[in-house]
């Protein structure tokens, strides 16, 4: 076919498109926006930041319905029930259809071990809340370990449903407020659209700057990528407010549209392929993908020589931008589950499969679930979808409720059969199979506890709100200082327990060593920030700086308390400033140096814990895939066992009044480390020691204590 031939093809396609009132442009903007989002879930290492498409999405719908909400702006109570109900028709039967297969589906592939977290998010995601649930799993440090849920990617729908149901609101306010000030209603619009699009870029880019994780999905960031659209209607259209639809934008020299259509269209592909996931997003950074897709659409791109138009106006385009919505509802499920389904990660073909039963999916949905559902007799009465629509969420809701029932029912079990493994008198229970000269096998024939489901909870008081109420933990951004204290709180023995997650860890050995010896324990613990003087370079300036307060203050704080032993431990997990983890062992030495010098200033013993080895897997997933066989969860030592800068810092410093305890003998065998040891899950992520098994360390942890106490 020559391409002449295609070129009238296309232009034939495009005026058939605008003649029924879709614009080419924008069906093909969302076949760029959902091939960016396929494409880098599907292969992440090939188009780094295809993430940008969810942005590029966000402008559109803002575009579209502010220009729907322009031409027949809302004026009183029926008018937003309509407008409600119109999005209700077009968006929920796909996506509550999905959640509700997905739901099954995980139920039968996925282990146990997500199911309660694919049940919850699945919960939030029919009420369009489950982004907020995920920026506060983002910021929990131990959370945001967790393997994504096959739901996760509704944060983005539910930003948009946010969006739908505030956003006309305030277009009936300022256009009632123009009629009071009688001022122009473009104006007025445009004003109050302009300052909720700066408030939120600018709140965007502050908590970008402070807290990334949390901002990547909450709705005020966001609503500056949508309010591009909605004030991108408002300056190019032409609308009667209330007096007509809106008619066709400014006119614009052919030669300047097509110019400015490319560049938009550049912007796009530039950040799909040159932003990572090292990229403060949202931030201004979302700018240039959201600035793009403005472009695009405002620019209209004519049928002109050397116009993207006809590219865009192809029958493939026109399709994927049709089936889009469907298409990104589909494939994130089929990517999470399939794995499970298949017992094996997705290699080429397994992609392409999942590639093309996304796209068969998503026709199917489009013609028997979104069109059919548009139709104007499932908008009559104007109460039905209303009532279809809480229907279904309803149903969705009773779903994940059941599921969730099922988790609990499966935990009391777990719980029983916990509480008789502990109160038996196995010589082979947990660190005891890994004693010198102790006669246990590898694996135990019975089941292994906690039950993995149960592990990803079986976690040291440390982490949770346990000291009548308070906060024990220090947290980013603030990275104040907590001090909570357990044990006995009349002992005679105080002693501090001092650094990251991974000193928390430690705190249920703690525990049983207290109810014999009358312990006092007050923990100082901070998430990810390691307690030592190095300055530690997290995604954020303010998070390094508060890093390095919090330390300081702890530091000094604990060399003045009236302890009689400090117990000292880090995992390092935040690289120096500049610099890699693997190249900042150095810059950790010389803190740990600084540091444990400060510790002994009041001449305090102090006990450092070496680091334990971490899997980086998370455990309890892999042995409820591997319920058969759990040496699958398993990998040789020098993997799992981490460089320990603390060791050289120890021998440097060559103060007897500081001991060096290293247990990772008893937690790793001499050449492998397993995910469960003496019948005892060893892990409850992929690095931390569950509650369970770091009480089977504490006979072991408590001779080196001790003798740091009698030698003191």
């Amino acid at each position: 076919m020559s391409s002449r031939s295609l070129s009238e093809r296309s232009s034939r396609a495009h005026e058939e498109r605008a003649a029924s009132g879709t614009r080419t442009d924008i069906q093909a903007l969302r076949a760029i926006a959902v091939s960016l989002v396929l494409v880098y879930h599907l292969w992440p290492n090939r188009l780094t930041g295809g993430f940008t498409g969810v942005d590029v999405f966000f402008v559109i719908s803002g575009f579209l319905i502010t220009s729907h909400l322009l031409g027949k702006p809302p004026r009183g109570g029926r008018d937003l029930t309509v407008f409600w109900s119109r999005r209700i028709r077009r968006l929920l039967p796909a996506s509550l259809l999905v959640l509700a297969v997905t739901l099954v589906a995980s139920r039968l592939f996925a282990p146990e071990t997500q199911w309660a977290a694919t049940a919850k998010q699945a919960g939030a995601s029919a009420l369009y809340a489950v982004n907020w649930l995920l920026a506060s799993d983002a910021v929990d440090y131990l959370a945001a370990e967790n393997a994504p849920s096959p739901v996760q990617h509704f944060w983005s729908l539910s930003v948009e449903e946010q969006f739908y149901i505030v956003w006309p609101l305030l277009i009936l306010v300022l256009v009632a407020v123009a009629a009071k000030v009688r001022r122009s209603p473009a104006v007025v619009v445009a004003v109050g659209l302009g300052a909720v699009v700066a408030a939120s870029f600018a709140y965007s880019v502050h908590e970008t700057a402070t807290e990334p994780a949390r901002a990547y999905f909450v709705t005020p960031t966001r609503v500056w990528e949508l309010g591009v659209g909605g004030l991108l209607a408002v300056l190019v259209g032409k609308y009667g407010f209330g007096r007509g639809r809106a008619v066709e934008a400014v006119a614009w020299p052919a030669t300047a549209r097509v110019v400015l259509a490319w560049v938009g269209l550049a912007a796009i592909v530039w950040t799909g392929f040159t932003y990572t996931g090292a990229t403060p997003f949202p931030g201004w950074q979302a700018a240039v993908p959201v600035l793009g897709a403005a472009a695009v659409i405002a620019a209209n791109a004519p049928a002109a020589p050397g116009s993207p138009a006809g590219m865009m106006a192809t029958r493939p385009v026109q399709w994927l931008g049709d089936v889009s919505y469907s298409v990104y509802l589909w494939h994130w499920p089929l990517i999470a589950l399939a794995p499970y389904a298949t017992g094996s990660e997705l290699g080429l073909l397994g992609k392409l499969a999942v590639l093309g039963l996304s796209l068969i999916l998503a026709a199917l949905t489009k013609r028997y679930v979104e069109d059919r559902f548009r139709t104007p007799q499932w908008g009559r009465p104007l109460r039905k979808p209303y009532l279809l629509g809480l229907a279904g969420m309803a149903v969705v809701v009773a779903m994940a409720a059941v599921q969730l029932v099922e988790v609990d029912r499966k935990e009391a079990e777990a719980r029983e059969q916990l509480a008789a493994a502990i109160s038996g008198d196995d010589p082979c229970f947990g660190a005891a199979a890994l004693a010198p000269g102790a006669d246990c096998p590898r694996t135990t024939s019975g089941p292994i506890v906690p039950a993995p489901a149960q592990a990803l909870n079986d976690k040291s008081d440390a982490y949770a709100d346990v000291s009548g109420g308070k906060d024990c933990w220090s947290s980013p951004p603030r990275f104040r200082v907590a001090e909570c204290a357990f044990g006995d709180p009349e002992g005679e023995t105080s002693v501090a327990l001092v650094g990251n997650s991974h000193a928390g860890q430690w705190l249920p050995a703690l525990q049983e060593i207290a109810k014999t010896r009358g312990w006092k324990i007050t923990t100082y613990l901070a998430s990810q920030c390691a307690l030592a003087e190095t300055e530690q370079e997290f995604d954020a300036a303010s998070k390094t700086r508060r890093c390095s307060t919090w330390g300081r203050r702890v530091t000094r704080e604990v060399a003045a308390g009236d302890f009689d032993l400090v117990v000292y431990t880090n995992r390092i997990s935040v690289p120096a400033v500049g610099k890699d983890v693997a190249g900042s062992q150095d810059d950790y030495l010389r803190g740990y140096e600084s540091t444990l010098a400060t510790l002994r200033e009041s001449d305090v013993p102090v006990a450092v814990i070496r680091d334990t080895p971490a899997p980086d897997d998370i455990i309890p997933d892999c042995l409820a895939e591997n319920a058969d066989d759990v040496t699958r969860c398993s990998a040789p030592r020098s993997q799992w066992e981490p460089a320990e800068p603390v060791v050289a810092a120890v021998r440097n410093l060559d103060d007897p009044g500081i001991v060096l305890t290293d247990l990772n003998d008893h937690i790793c065998g001499p050449e492998v480390c397993d995910g469960a040891v003496g019948g005892v899950v060893v892990y409850f992520d992929g690095s931390h020691l569950t509650a369970t098994y770091a009480r089977t360390l504490a006979p072991l942890l408590e001779r080196p204590l001790v003798k740091a106490l009698s030698g003191a």
